[in-house]
């Protein structure tokens, strides 16, 4: 991959399995590539690089198989040379090859030398006792030390640490779910609290489960009111969504998660696994197509609103946290095959409410 901005992670930096994993993290932001297009570009030169997979070796703290590594870099845009340095790097690491600090061996009966003398310096050996003095009066001597008491600690020294880091990053990931859910909770305070008096149309609530009526939490089919079609991908690598024929075989699966103030929508690809539903690239432009897509990039631009109209309700606006506009189909067309995407909200929401159905199918 040429690119004008920084280099691509070097995989030499890596001295330990858990620094090689994240320097295999930081290649693929590097790429700038989702789980799903590096599982595209590796399927177009023949490699198998599962989704699913790849979230789970860059989760791990130990190195992956050799071909996982080499579908996953030639994925990353990366050529013959660099993809055999972290091969070669690969195992290097799995022979314990590149540890970065080595334990010194002493001698059976050879005393360790004192802090901060250098190991190895050319001092000569300590003096005897002096002439003319007994052994009586000399000190016992001191038991050999035993160079592998030291090499055995040490492997227990580098797992305590490895709990340590694994511990703060999991520390970290959860604070940042948190700042997300603030971010997303004071944006929808903000939009209830300039919200036109008179409005016809009802407030969401800050209940996941009151705001929706009827709603529950699981497996959903997602219907277009206007069309009677469903919700699904067209079998595309982009995840694009448009109105389909309802099937029982229809792709994705999808599944309503309440995140407060708003919903999440889950979805499950049989090829790319789990995902969900999201505006893409965070776009705030009406326009903007609704895809599905790894989960936890796009913050509140994969939350959504779901607001009941009409008495009794007809449906449900779909509004994406971010941007507060409303999904729907443009032109309310009722053809199959039209993209699904974000629009200004109208006031007779025509193309613009779903129906979220129990699906008895659902994952």
């Amino acid at each position: 991959m040429d690119s004008d901005g920084p280099a691509a992670p070097d995989p030499e930096q890596a001295q330990s399995s858990g620094e090689f994993v994240a320097q295999m993290q930081a290649l693929k932001d590097w790429s700038g590539l989702t789980y799903r297009e590096l599982t595209a570009r590796a399927d177009a030169v023949g490699d198998v690089l599962p989704r699913s997979t790849v979230a789970n070796m860059l989760s791990r703290s130990t190195v992956p198989r050799e071909e996982l590594v080499v579908a996953f870099v030639r994925a990353c845009g990366c050529g013959p040379g660099t993809t055999e340095t972290w091969v070669r790097v690969r195992k290097e690491l799995s022979r314990r090859e590149r540890q970065s600090f080595e334990v010194p061996a002493y001698a059976v009966g050879q005393p360790e030398p004192e802090l901060g003398s250098e190991a190895g310096s050319e001092a000569g050996p300590e003096p005897g006792p002096e002439p003319g003095r007994g052994t009586e009066e000399s000190a016992p001597p001191e038991p050999p030390r035993r160079p592998w008491l030291a090499r055995a600690v040490l492997p227990t020294v580098i797992v305590a640490l490895g709990v340590v880091a694994l511990a703060v990053t999991l520390a970290s990931r959860d604070s940042d779910e948190s700042e997300n859910r603030q971010v997303e909770h004071k944006q929808a305070e903000k939009r209830q609290s300039t919200e036109q008096p008179g409005s016809s149309q009802p407030r969401p609530s800050q209940s996941g489960s009151s705001q929706s009526g009827s709603l529950q939490p699981g497996p959903v089919q997602i219907k277009a009111v206007h069309s009677g079609l469903c919700l699904a991908e067209a079998g595309g690598q982009n995840g694009q969504l448009y109105q389909q024929p309802c099937s029982p075989d229809t792709t994705p699966r999808f599944s309503l998660k309440p995140i407060e103030p708003a919903w999440r929508i889950v979805t499950f690809h049989r090829q790319f696994g789990e995902g969900c539903t999201g505006v893409k690239d965070k776009s705030l432009e009406v326009g903007a197509p609704l895809e599905d897509q790894e989960c936890g990039k796009r913050g509140p631009a994969e939350a959504f609103l779901l607001e009941p109209v009409g008495q009794p309700v007809r449906g449900y606006r779909l509004r994406p946290l971010h941007s507060n506009l409303c999904a729907g189909v443009p032109e309310a067309a009722t053809k199959p095959g039209a993209k699904l995407r974000q629009l200004a909200c109208t006031k007779d929401a025509k193309g613009q409410l779903f129906a979220f159905d129990r699906d008895p199918n659902g994952v």
